[in-house]
C-alpha cells in the first residue's frame, strides 16, 4: 500500500463531498436534527398524567384525597365531574388518562373502620404507559392507606405498628429517572450508521453509474487502497458527529459522561469502522444507488434502532428476533454507551462488547476486499 496512491483517493472522495451538498446535508444536519428531536420529542417518562375525578361523597376526607393525588408530581388533577358517564367520556375522547370515582359514603366507612372500595379507570390504550400508571396509583392509594391507619391508631392512643420490611430505595445509574439520560447516548448509536454505512452505501455504487470504476480497475490501485481511500473521508465526517452529539448532549441537555472519554472514541471508532465496512459492502454488492440506499435502510438503520435495546428491551422479543439481535453491531455498541455514560465502566468490564465488533470489523473488512479483488481491483 503506497501513501501517494492512498492519498489521491482520498482527496478524490473529499472534492466530491464538497461539490455534493445533498451528502453534506446528510451528514451534518441530520444527525444534529436527530439529537434535538429526539433529545425533546422522544420521552419515555410518564408524569403529568391527565385525572378527572367524580366525588360522591363531598366530604373532607374525599377532598384531601383528591388534593393529595394532585399534589403528587405524577398525577395532574384537571377536573372534578357530577357523573360517572362524564368521566368516562373523557376517557373515550383520550382528555385524559385516568378517572377516579369516590362513592358517597367514603367518609362514612372509613371513619367506621370498614373497608370502602374507590372506582378507578385507567386508559390502558398504551399499555406499559398503562402499566406505569396502575403502579403509581397502586402505591398511591396504599401510602394512604397507611397514613389512614397512623391516624386511626393515634386516636385509639396506641402506638404506631412497626412494618415488618422496610424497603430502603436507592436509584443508581440514571438517579433522575428520566429516559433522555439513555436515548441521547442511544442517538450516538443510529447517527454513526446513517453516516457510516447510508453515505458509504453510495460511494462504489456511483462509480458504477457513472462509469468510472473501469478506470479505476485499470490504474495502478489495490483493492485496501480504494476501499481505505473511500473509507477516510466518511470516517473523519462520523467522528466529528459523535464529537458534536456529545456536546449537545451536554449542553442542551446536561448530560456529563462518566466514563473515560477516550474509551468512547475507541469504541465509536470500531463501531463506526463496522458502520463503513457495512456500507461499502452494499455499496459493491448492488452496484445501484438506489437499491444500495434502500438496502442499507433495512439492515443498518433499522435493525440500530428497534433490535439494539435502543428503546424496546431485548427480553421482551420473541426467541426467534433475540437471536436476530446477535449479529446487530448497534447491541453491543448501546452496551458500552451505556456503560460509559450511566455507569462509568471501563475496558475490564466492556471488552466482550468491544471484542465482539472487533471481530465483526474484521469480518466485513475481509468480504470487502475479496469481492473487490474479485471485480478486479
Amino acid at each position: 500500500m503506497k501513501f501517494i496512491r492512498l492519498k489521491a483517493i482520498v482527496r478524490k472522495e473529499f472534492y466530491h463531498l464538497i461539490r455534493d451538498y445533498r451528502s453534506l446535508y446528510l451528514a451534518f444536519a441530520i444527525p444534529l436534527l436527530l439529537i434535538i428531536l429526539f433529545g425533546y420529542a422522544l420521552s419515555l417518562d410518564v408524569d403529568n398524567v391527565g385525572t378527572v375525578f367524580v366525588d360522591y361523597d363531598k366530604t373532607e376526607l374525599s377532598r384531601d384525597f383528591i388534593r393529595k393525588l394532585d399534589a403528587s408530581s405524577y398525577f395532574n388533577v384537571t377536573e372534578s365531574l357530577s357523573r360517572t358517564k362524564d368521566a368516562v367520556d373523557y376517557l373515550d375522547n383520550d382528555k385524559a388518562k385516568v378517572a377516579i370515582v369516590i362513592p358517597s359514603g367514603f367518609m362514612k366507612g372509613i371513619t367506621a373502620d370498614r373497608e370502602v372500595q374507590m372506582q378507578i379507570l385507567i386508559d390502558a390504550s398504551d399499555s406499559t404507559s398503562g402499566n406505569i400508571i396502575r403502579g403509581y396509583i397502586t402505591s398511591f392509594i396504599k401510602q394512604y392507606n397507611q397514613q389512614i391507619l397512623v391516624d386511626f391508631l393515634n386516636r385509639q392512643g396506641r402506638e404506631e405498628l412497626n412494618q415488618p420490611v422496610d424497603g430502603r430505595i436507592r436509584i443508581w445509574f440514571n438517579e433522575d429517572l428520566e429516559s433522555r439520560n439513555f436515548i441521547i447516548p442511544g442517538m450516538i448509536a443510529v447517527i454513526i450508521m446513517i453516516v457510516g454505512a447510508l453515505l458509504t452505501s453510495l460511494v462504489i455504487a456511483r462509480e458504477y453509474e457513472n462509469g468510472t470504476m473501469e478506470t479505476i480497475k485499470s490504474m495502478p490501485v489495490s483493492a485496501g487502497e480504494f476501499l481505505l481511500g473511500k473509507a477516510i473521508p466518511y470516517f473523519f465526517i462520523g467522528l466529528t458527529d459523535v464529537l458534536v452529539a456529545i456536546l449537545l448532549g451536554q449542553l442542551l441537555f446536561g448530560i456529563v459522561m462518566k466514563g473515560n472519554f477516550w474509551l468512547m472514541i475507541a469504541a465509536a471508532s470500531l463501531y463506526l469502522g463496522i458502520a463503513l465496512s457495512l456500507g461499502l459492502l452494499i455499496s459493491t454488492l448492488t452496484k445501484s444507488q438506489l437499491l444500495a440506499n434502500q438496502i442499507a435502510i433495512m439492515m443498518t438503520y433499522l435493525p440500530s434502532f428497534f433490535l439494539s435495546n435502543f428503546v424496546f428491551p431485548i427480553i421482551n422479543m420473541p426467541a426467534i428476533i433475540q437471536y436476530i439481535t446477535l449479529i446487530v453491531p448497534a447491541r453491543y455498541f448501546i452496551d458500552i454507551l451505556s456503560g460509559i455514560y450511566l455507569r462509568n465502566l471501563g475496558l475490564a468490564y466492556l471488552w466482550p462488547s468491544m471484542l465482539v465488533l472487533l471481530v465483526m470489523f474484521v469480518i466485513l473488512s475481509m468480504f470487502n476486499f475479496r469481492l473487490l479483488k474479485k471485480e478486479g481491483l
